[in-house]
């Protein structure tokens, strides 16, 4: 059931991520967080510990499911918006997780605001990230202006100055990873080019017979290794998921590549 947050903010409801073992607050409408995150996190390497950080973390879904699933990591949550940002500080709380992670409320293309929201460039051992996928001179938008701003960036090149600030943040030999759609990979690894090597490529398919719907996208900033494409991973079978997207979503499971 939803509960009201504040006199006119939107309503906020509580879900269930990775069979129960997190909880997160989030906007009843607009933008959900869901199947994207928990691919995000379990995208990192399962023995990942240091700093790792969620640009446009939203609530914190990716970056909290990443603490949960690696007890050596630090997480820093970094969000613009300050309703969301204030749902993320909560979720840190709920979960028991404010001693292993922080709200950084800044914009990620303003390096004086990432300056400000205390975040150093070449900090994190790993930056987790799932950029906002339309493009809004051809999408069809949403009226929510949450939901909008959480699924489209404006302006010619949003993306690839999306990836160059995020790889700012990357410390020498740490690694990049990224969700997102796969025409969209073409201009990703032209922009990684010549920032982060040893690319690996991870599609992810709704079911057997579809197309992909999803890419995965890692690079180690420094890494000289050939473009690698990961064996993929599908999703459903039948009317639920498969058995390693299942073992996936639970936590129970990393993403191999």
């Amino acid at each position: 059931m939803a509960e009201a947050v504040g006199d006119r903010l939107p309503p906020v409801v509580a879900d269930a991520f990775l069979g129960g073992r997190l909880l997160l607050r989030q906007p009843a409408e607009g933008h959900r967080c869901g199947t994207d995150a928990v691919l995000l996190a379990a995208a990192a390497p399962a023995d990942f510990s240091g700093l790792a950080i969620d640009v446009g973390a939203g609530v914190g879904a990716a970056g909290l499911a990443l603490a949960v699933t690696r007890p050596g990591a630090r997480i820093g949550l970094l969000e613009n918006d300050p309703f969301i940002a204030g749902l993320a500080r909560a979720n840190l709380l709920q979960n028991k997780l404010s001693d292993r992670g922080h709200v950084l409320e800044g914009d990620l293309l303003s390096k004086a605001s990432r300056r400000g929201a205390g975040l150093r460039d070449e900090s994190a051992g790993l930056v987790i990230t799932n950029p906002p996928f339309l493009d809004p001179g051809r999408a069809r938008l949403s009226p929510d202006p949450r939901k909008r701003r959480a699924h489209a960036m404006p302006g010619e090149g949003a993306l690839a100055a999306w990836i160059v600030a995020s790889l700012a943040l990357v410390a020498p030999g740490g690694l990049f990873i990224l969700i997102h759609r796969p025409d969209a990979l073409p201009l990703i690894l032209q922009t990684l080019a010549g920032r982060a090597g040893g690319i690996a490529v991870l599609p992810v398919y709704p079911r057997r017979e579809t197309k992909a719907g999803r890419i995965l996208v890692r690079g180690k900033k420094g890494g000289r290794a050939p473009l690698a494409i990961a064996p993929p991973l599908v999703l459903h079978d039948g009317e639920g998921f498969t058995e390693a997207a299942e073992a996936i979503h639970r936590g129970a499971a990393m993403i191999e590549w």
